[in-house]
């Protein structure tokens, strides 16, 4: 990832329909990539939503080693890496490539960090 910026995010000032509504997240990509572009969505609301593997490392890192090792801890903890990556909503996620059973997961565990049952969101992917 050759991001200009990454900044973290605080899943308590994501906006309110992320926890009020039935969210759909929908790839713009293929999954199986270390980073799979996608949309959150509720009715005519949408805020841009990538899954990042953090762990590929050749030919360059895709993040600096803190952001690495943050995503590791909060996976540990089960939690979900929130951060901002050039004005999109990213959940970082450990690994190389990203599957549909990390994608699923990591969006389950973006629900419990707004508050909703993950049973609230569902997933577009495609393969």
């Amino acid at each position: 990832m050759s991001a200009s910026r990454i900044e973290p995010v605080d899943a308590f000032e994501l906006p309110e329909w992320l926890g009020e509504h039935e969210v759909v997240w929908t790839t713009e990509m293929r999954i199986g990539t270390p980073l799979v572009p996608g949309r959150l969505a509720a009715g005519e609301a949408s805020l841009p939503c990538d899954l990042q593997a953090c762990d590929r490392a050749y030919p360059a890192p895709v993040l600096p080693e803190q952001w690495r090792r943050e995503a590791h801890s909060a996976w540990a903890l089960g939690q979900v890496l929130l951060v901002e990556v050039d004005d999109r909503l990213t959940l970082v996620v450990p690994g190389v490539d990203l599957g549909v059973d990390t994608a699923l997961e990591a969006l389950r565990r973006l629900a419990r960090a707004v508050g909703v049952p993950p049973e609230r969101y569902a997933a577009l992917i495609r393969l």
